[in-house]
């Protein structure tokens, strides 16, 4: 507790905002989640990087924080420090004709409108996904046939040590929901993107369709964390527990959408052991019924 307390005074000197055993519910659209030891907002690179190398130097593990869209953490809260990002981290600005530069912090239906407004195509795909921008880039977030590494060509990041960096191309490892940095530990700051020109009427109207596709097949009026699991190959996750017999399937506050059985929902006090038995049941149902392995997409924190 020493060493936080450090942190805690180190982050405070560095002028970030904290708060002390920060309930998680507040910060994650599941609506589920104890509290953080230590929550810090950061709103400039050299805050964040000095604030990095300090928890670096004190051996207390760091998790960034985007907009809480795709995270089921525990019940019993985060040991260590929460980082999120505001500040400069949520400016976006048009490089040269058809090129974004995008602080990770701004979400991502803020950069979408950012775009449509400049009559720039490619980004309509992603409208609605309730996630920020450099979360959308850490997991190659996609939809309706687009995904982020269509139009991202370089990520720039901090490493846990407080240097900068970026990878572009081959090097960020982009696959179906993944990326490289879901493994090196870095902490995405912008995302450089390059989009087309087109005609803003026409992109406000495909942005308009997705939108309305979602709502119609999606359960956006509950707390939840999207599509819980990875779409297996030659099949859809959410046909697969539907044909299971599983919409509707309860445990504690927690249930399988039945507006679209790829979606477990909150329905009101659901806790994260709720969620993790439901999964679980889920991945043992489908399994034996159809020999299908369901891969999580919803990331457990702890």
């Amino acid at each position: 507790m020493e060493l936080m307390k450090e942190l805690e005074n180190k982050a405070r000197a560095l002028g970030c905002a904290v708060s002390l055993q920060e309930p998680m519910y507040r910060h994650t659209t599941f609506k589920i989640g104890g509290p953080a030891d230590l929550f810090v907002t950061v709103h400039t690179e050299e805050m964040l990087s000095a604030f990095l190398k300090e928890a670096q130097k004190q051996k207390v593990p760091t998790m960034l924080l985007g907009n809480g869209s795709n995270l089921l953490v525990s019940d019993e809260g985060i040991r260590g420090a929460v980082v999120f990002l505001d500040g400069d981290f949520c400016k976006v600005e048009q490089k040269e004709e058809t090129g974004v530069v995008c602080g990770a912090g701004l979400s991502l239906m803020g950069l979408c409108n950012f775009a449509k407004d400049r009559s720039l195509t490619g980004l309509e795909f992603a409208w609605g996904i309730p996630g920020s921008t450099g979360g959308a880039a850490f997991m190659n977030a996609g939809a309706y046939g687009g995904e982020m590494k269509q139009v991202v060509t370089c990520v720039h990041h901090i490493a846990p040590d407080g240097t900068a960096g970026c990878l572009r191309g081959e090097a960020l490892q982009y696959g179906y929901r993944h990326s490289a940095y879901m493994g090196n530990g870095c902490v995405i700051t912008s995302v450089e993107l390059e989009l087309q020109k087109g005609n803003a009427q026409q992109i406000a109207l495909r942005m308009e369709d997705y939108y309305d596709r979602r709502k119609s097949k999606q359960p956006l009026n509950k707390p939840s964390a999207g599509s819980v699991f990875k779409r297996p190959e030659g099949y859809f996750a959410g046909t697969l527990i539907e044909q299971c017999g599983l919409k509707g399937r309860k445990v504690g506050g927690a249930a399988v959408s039945e507006k679209h059985a790829g979606f477990i929902v909150n329905l009101g006090g659901a806790t994260c052991r709720d969620v993790l038995k439901l999964i679980e049941v889920i991945q043992e149902t489908v399994l034996k019924k159809t020999g299908v392995t369901l891969e999580c997409e919803v990331r457990a924190i702890s």
